[in-house]
């Protein structure tokens, strides 16, 4: 069997449980970017290839969200464009910060966000806390795609599922009109990095088009699942996430030359 017919049966099936995931609790990039690098592409087409196979993806998970009325205008626009400011603040970032040191900061961060997400009431479908009045909330939102947008231009991983912990947990935002913000960010932030790595000819058109199909999949039914079981299913998903994002830093910490 030809090698590039093997590389579309590794990719594109496994790019479809990506978008699965990520529709439903973030943190789909935790699988999808390992799988073009399992495949055989080099660090940055397997990037520029990820951003545009996960962008078509993004794009009908956010479009179902919107149609559903889970997407609120007057937060998702500015905190998108907070995103995308705290993204490029976070790329500067990284040439400061050694990258080892913020991964060793991730491992104390982890468990306990792993711990909140299983005993806060964060995620609730109807969230139990008292709603803030708008002003506050919008603070509270902008403040956290500022600094998420951030932590996704210095390192990335993970940043639906911080974003959906941190607007449900401290911005008191209702499940669903949490993560239909989460989808217009991640999808901001998405097709801005996808034009740089387009401009730089680092992204591989035809696998990437093939494994959007099966990412626009497996984001279709991602968000049919979130919308049927909201809480039941997105805990379970997001505590699998944080696992498989702990061990990913601690090999690459400890064990990855």
């Amino acid at each position: 069997m030809p090698d590039a017919i093997i590389q579309y049966l590794i990719v594109c099936p496994l790019i479809g449980l990506a978008g699965f995931v990520d529709a439903i609790a973030g943190g789909g990039g935790l699988i999808s970017l390992p799988v073009y690098m399992l495949a055989g592409l080099p660090v940055h087409n397997a990037i520029g290839t990820n951003k545009l196979s996960s962008s078509m993806g993004a794009a009908l998970s956010t479009a179902r969200f919107a149609k559903s009325g889970f997407i609120e205008l007057k937060y998702a626009v500015p905190c998108a464009l907070a995103a995308l400011l705290g993204s490029a603040m976070g790329a500067k970032l990284a040439f400061f910060i050694p990258d080892r040191t913020f991964k060793l900061i991730m491992l104390f961060v982890l468990p306990l966000v792993a711990l909140y997400v299983m005993k806060g009431k964060a995620l609730m479908q109807e969230n139990e806390l008292e709603p803030f009045d708008t002003p506050h909330t919008m603070l509270i939102a902008l403040l956290s795609a500022l600094f998420i947008g951030m932590y996704d231009g210095f390192y990335g991983p993970g940043t639906g599922t911080f974003l959906l912990l941190m607007l449900t947990g401290a911005a008191r935002m209702k499940l669903n009109n949490a993560a239909g913000i989460t989808k217009v960010i991640n999808l901001s932030s998405n097709i801005a990095a996808l034009a740089v790595y387009m401009l730089n000819g680092s992204v591989l058109y035809p696998l990437a088009l093939a494994a959007g199909v099966f990412s626009i999949l497996g984001n279709y039914i991602g968000t049919k699942v979130f919308t049927q079981k909201g809480s039941k299913g997105v805990k379970p998903i997001i505590i699998i996430v944080l696992a498989i994002f702990f061990i990913k830093v601690c090999y690459e910490l400890f064990i990855a030359k």
